[in-house]
């Protein structure tokens, strides 16, 4: 007799990531959400009845993406204020319109908008860090998309919260409301170095520790941020944090592009991760972050989108590409980044930094079906020597075909199942026409 199952997956290629390599004419078989079993596709018929089964010729099956930095909600921010350095682009453009517009309604309608994206793209997890995690939280479950929340903090009010102690507040009650939603988990999300305190930064590292949560920061984007830690506080602002505890396995570095050897090795020496986001490191001019000596000192490196407000898409095909390019590009070494690490930074290293690993990134028997199909059959696509150098060199987003996140279908030949393209498309034009400059066209 044959087991049940929900869904047998027949692509032509499963590139599972763990382990590293390609299986040919494979199965995949998914029930209750999870990943069943891997097995060669003859055996797999054989051995199953399955509810459903779907072809998938020409098909790469992968991992879901893992986007481990963007804030969701600046999707509404798209091209909003371009061709700025960082801290204008900050102090005089972004900053400034927050204040004004932030809702829990901006919240929710530019998340929405930005799940659209990342899911028609492959991304099945998001790392978010924004105003209002409820209205992210509520929009990623309409979605039916993986995300972590982050809790985030700052000194200064916003329309969300007043000072420090009311972020974290509000963060820590979302929390303990959410914490047993399958797709949600939760990251404390202090916003920089230079927007933190000390004090502030000494109770969220003890929260983190108590509740076993990841730190989620801006670190070492931009020189100047440096030289300002320097006149403030008299060390760099890695050393800073790291003189109050904070550096561990749970923290995630966002950027890291100005980090000497010493630097360096202590993110190594900590267990630390850092999300690297190539597109807007090179999109606000912060720099070229030095990925590979990162990598090989043994820092776990995962690729990130940042905002739609300074990349402009939110698209790890496209930082695979980038990251891999920019590694070879930066060292002189071409095999510095091959194509297949590129892939494991967007999957399972970015899943390890959120301690995820053990549910997805990766497709293993027992892990979550949060699974991927490109299609490789296109005539730019041909000859199709190495699955994975295509997934990475050759591919665009414009391939994903389907997206599963938990098993359940969201987006079907390359449709998305459950979200309004039509009304995300009205309600982007609505914030639009309310947060254009007066007489922009």
């Amino acid at each position: 007799m044959k087991a049940p199952a929900d869904l047998l997956l027949l692509p032509q290629w499963v590139v599972p990531v763990e382990p590293a390599g390609t299986l040919a004419d494979h199965a995949v078989v998914v029930q209750d959400g999870r990943i069943l079993d891997v097995l060669p596709a003859d055996a797999a018929q054989a051995r199953y009845d399955a509810a459903q089964t779907l072809a998938l010729p020409g098909q790469a099956l992968i991992p879901g993406l893992v986007n481990l930095h963007g804030h969701a909600a600046m999707s509404l921010f798209r091209g909003f204020a371009d061709d700025l350095p960082l801290m204008a682009w900050l102090n005089d453009r972004i900053w400034p319109t927050e204040k004004k517009h932030v809702s829990e309604a901006f919240v929710r309608d530019g998340t929405l908008l930005a799940a659209a994206e990342m899911l028609s793209g492959g991304i099945t997890t998001c790392n978010d860090m924004y105003f209002f995690p409820r209205a992210a939280g509520e929009a990623f479950l309409q979605a039916g998309m993986r995300a972590t929340l982050g809790m985030i903090v700052l000194e200064f009010p916003s329309a969300y919260a007043s000072d420090a102690d009311d972020y974290l507040a509000k963060g820590l009650t979302l929390r303990d409301e959410l914490k047993d939603e399958p797709l949600l988990s939760f990251a404390f999300a202090p916003h920089a170095p230079y927007t933190v305190l000390d004090t502030t930064f000494g109770r969220i590292n003890t929260l983190a520790e108590q509740l076993g949560l990841p730190i989620h920061t801006h670190i070492h984007e931009t020189a100047d941020e440096i030289q300002h830690s320097l006149t403030q506080y008299g060390v760099r602002p890695l050393e800073r944090l790291a003189r109050l505890g904070l550096l561990g396995p749970n923290f995630i570095g966002v950027h890291a592009v100005h980090v000497n050897d010493a630097e360096i090795e202590s993110l190594a020496a900590h267990g630390c991760h850092v999300a690297h986001c190539s597109s807007s490191n090179l999109k606000l001019a912060s720099g070229l972050a030095p990925v590979v000596e990162l990598m090989r000192a043994g820092v776990n490196v995962g690729l990130g989108t940042d905002g739609a407000a300074s990349n402009n898409r939110l698209d790890l095909v496209s930082e695979m590409r980038m990251t891999a390019l920019l590694a070879k590009g930066v060292s002189g070494d071409a095999a510095a980044l091959p194509a297949a690490t590129a892939l494991k930074m967007a999957t399972l290293d970015a899943a390890r930094a959120l301690s995820l690993d053990d549910k997805i990134g990766s497709i293993v028997p027992g892990k979550r079906a949060d699974l991927v199909a490109v299609d490789l059959r296109g005539l730019i696509c041909q000859p199709v020597f190495d699955p994975i150098s295509h997934l990475v060199y050759v591919a665009g987003r414009e391939h994903v075909t389907h997206v599963w996140v938990d098993g359940k279908l969201k987006l079907n030949d390359r449709r998305l199942v459950n979200l309004d393209v039509d009304d995300l498309t009205a309600r982007a034009a609505y914030w639009r026409t309310k947060l254009a400059p007066r007489g922009h066209a």
